[in-house]
């Protein structure tokens, strides 16, 4: 997809899979959690996975999936002292700096739009300094919606004006781009590998980028 820059006010941008490797998420909830879960209650690891992903799937979309006080308190573990625990995975994934010194040259805003609960962001935040290079940071929590639902972005209009015809936004979740394009933003990206240790993605419906030095 050919953007053309000079006509771009604000830049929307998720973190997890996008800016930051997928892969320290996919860890900590599919093999660390479990891994505690199963350590604190006296459980075999493999029940505990089953126990925890049927769990986990009854979630996906909503709110709660990415609160990690809800997760606290449903699974009687300090969500947030285990991700303490395993910080030192969080990684940036390649070409974001030179993407957000790219926008910044240009003056255009630039916007992190995550689903990620506020005391997750200020962990990762700590971590890779990438606030630095914001104007705005804003949390699905902040909103009481997760992006999967178009009122995040009816509130996010209410929070932070923008031009939904002179915005670009990127996300490593399929789903939350359609929300975004039927929201009526014009121009929708996702990521071909959000994990690094994952699988690519392809997409009919949205370019697919592979490395962010590509869009300019």
């Amino acid at each position: 997809m050919k953007i053309n820059w000079d006509n771009i006010e604000t830049v929307f941008l998720d973190m997890d899979g996008t800016l930051l490797d997928l892969h320290f998420d996919n860890h900590f909830w599919l093999e660390y959690v479990p891994q505690k879960y199963a350590d604190k209650f006296s459980m075999n690891l493999a029940d505990a996975k089953e126990k925890l992903y049927a769990t986990f799937k009854t979630m996906e979309g909503k709110l709660e999936w990415y609160c990690i006080d809800y997760w606290s308190e449903q699974l009687d573990l300090n969500i947030l002292e285990l991700k303490r625990d395993c910080s030192h995975m969080i990684s940036i994934r390649p070409s974001v700096d030179p993407l957000l010194i790219a926008l910044k040259e240009k003056g255009i805003k630039v916007v992190m739009a995550t689903n990620a609960h506020q005391n997750t962001l200020h962990l990762k935040l700590e971590v890779s300094l990438l606030h630095h290079h914001f104007d705005h940071l804003y949390s699905a929590h902040d909103f009481g919606y997760p992006k999967e639902d178009i009122n995040f972005w009816k509130s996010m209009q209410n929070r932070c004006s923008f031009d939904p015809k002179r915005s670009v936004f990127i996300d490593d979740n399929l789903t939350i781009l359609e929300v975004a394009k039927t929201y009526g933003i014009k121009y929708c990206l996702g990521i071909e590998l959000p994990d690094s240790k994952g699988t690519k993605k392809q997409s009919q419906n949205f370019p697919i980028i592979t490395n962010f030095s590509d869009l300019f």
